[in-house]
């Protein structure tokens, strides 16, 4: 019994890696790869992260950690499909620039702490559940960028100009200006 459970274990974590998930289907054959910088921590990544239709487990880990909560250091799982996201948009604006990031994962401490000093920060945001990144293209219009997320219809799509940044999610589709 011990190894049939072990075995179906296993066999779920490798549906959970190569299955249907977000628009992989649809690539299944291309390798989808992700170029960031942290602009908070200086740290890069350039990955594969997404390889004939499966996740890369050891990328999506990596991934992870750089997107982390940069204050408290906590770690949470991001969405495949929010990563499918930066990739379909990545190839909409036909730019090979990296991802500067400005927040990723955030931490229930970190999300209450911004919600204080910010009318911008939605309590039950999903960047609490790995589901919500706030990015800019390097040396990209960040308006166009904004104007290409809006037009993919794929989540939430939130335009900060004045800080220079566009908030991408996997949730319900929606849109605003911050």
């Amino acid at each position: 019994m011990t190894d049939r459970r072990r075995f179906l274990g296993g066999a779920g974590a490798t549906v959970l890696a190569c299955g249907p998930l977000g628009a992989v289907w649809a690539h299944a054959a291309e390798r989808r790869s992700l170029s960031f910088v942290h602009t908070h921590t200086c740290e890069r990544l350039d990955i594969v992260y997404c390889e004939n239709g499966c996740y890369r487990v050891g990328a999506l880990e990596r991934i992870n950690y750089l997107l982390r909560d940069f204050r408290s250091g906590d770690v949470h799982p991001i969405a495949p499909e929010l990563l499918d996201i930066l990739f379909d948009l990545q190839r909409r604006t036909e730019h090979a620039g990296a991802f500067e990031v400005i927040s990723g994962y955030r931490s229930p401490g970190t999300n209450t702490e911004l919600r204080r000093h910010s009318s911008g920060v939605a309590e039950h945001s999903l960047h609490l559940e790995g589901r919500a990144i706030d990015v800019r293209l390097t040396r990209f219009p960040t308006s166009r960028l904004h104007e290409l997320a809006l037009a993919m219809g794929r989540g939430g799509v939130g335009f900060y100009a004045s800080s220079d940044f566009v908030h991408l999610d996997n949730g319900r589709i929606r849109s605003w200006q911050g």
